[in-house]
């Protein structure tokens, strides 16, 4: 689903009003983003399931993988980044562990072939919710454990009033007409950014390249149980 509006050599990007494509995980959660979108410039790509994870991989294969030639060409990045048609590429993945390993083959995917994307900064990372916390008088978002216990103590009023707490599973469980405010004027979003060029390819090839024992043991150490 595209937009109407793209920076051309007649048409300047507008730091004010910038363009932007997000790219998300299945139809549930594109559903959302394109029901509450702004058509004039926000376009959204759904992707049909997980890239692949091109580390290592020959610029041919781009050619010879559906999703990633689609990627490449809705972008306008075949040639040239420098015929990039959106500001802003936006990564809107559900935040569970298939959201972030989604994210993290996106991520590899631009850092290996593309790589001055991220470093003009044109890649972010959309923030969404995790919990909404409301009584019957307000409704608070919270993008946190420690924002919903926040959020929880402030709304119960010392336990005088019920408080009703959702757990966003993905982004196809919010409705458009709250999606709207996530991807509005006040949307958070995380720029991606390189500290050391150097340390690009040393990253990829640990956490993105074959499965070696130390990161297998780095993995078990860093390993978080939900209790």
């Amino acid at each position: 689903k595209d937009c109407k509006y793209h920076p051309t050599p007649e048409r300047a990007s507008d730091p004010d009003r910038p363009n932007m494509l997000f790219i998300t995980e299945g139809q549930s959660a594109s559903g959302s983003i394109v029901s509450s979108r702004d058509p004039m410039v926000q376009a959204v790509f759904s992707l049909k399931g997980k890239p692949m994870n091109v580390y290592g991989q020959p610029l041919t294969l781009l050619y010879k993988n559906e999703e990633m030639y689609n990627i490449m060409r809705a972008l306008n990045i075949e040639d040239t980044v420098d015929t990039l048609r959106y500001d802003k590429v936006i990564l809107a993945t559900d935040a569970d562990v298939d959201g972030l390993h989604i994210r993290n083959l996106l991520l590899t995917f631009f850092l290996h072939f593309f790589e001055s994307l991220v470093k003009r900064g044109h890649v972010y990372i959309l923030e969404t919710p995790i919990f909404r916390v409301r009584n019957k008088e307000e409704t608070v978002y919270c993008y946190s454990d420690k924002e919903r216990e926040s959020a929880e103590r402030m709304l119960s009023g010392r336990g005088k009033k019920a408080v009703e707490i959702t757990r966003f599973k993905g982004l196809g469980e919010i409705s458009p007409k709250e999606f709207k405010q996530f991807i509005g004027p006040d949307m958070r979003l995380q720029q991606v950014s390189i500290d050391t060029l150097s340390e690009v390819p040393r990253l990829l090839s640990f956490y993105m390249g074959k499965n070696t024992p130390d990161r297998r043991e780095y993995i078990m150490e860093h390993l978080v149980v939900e209790v």
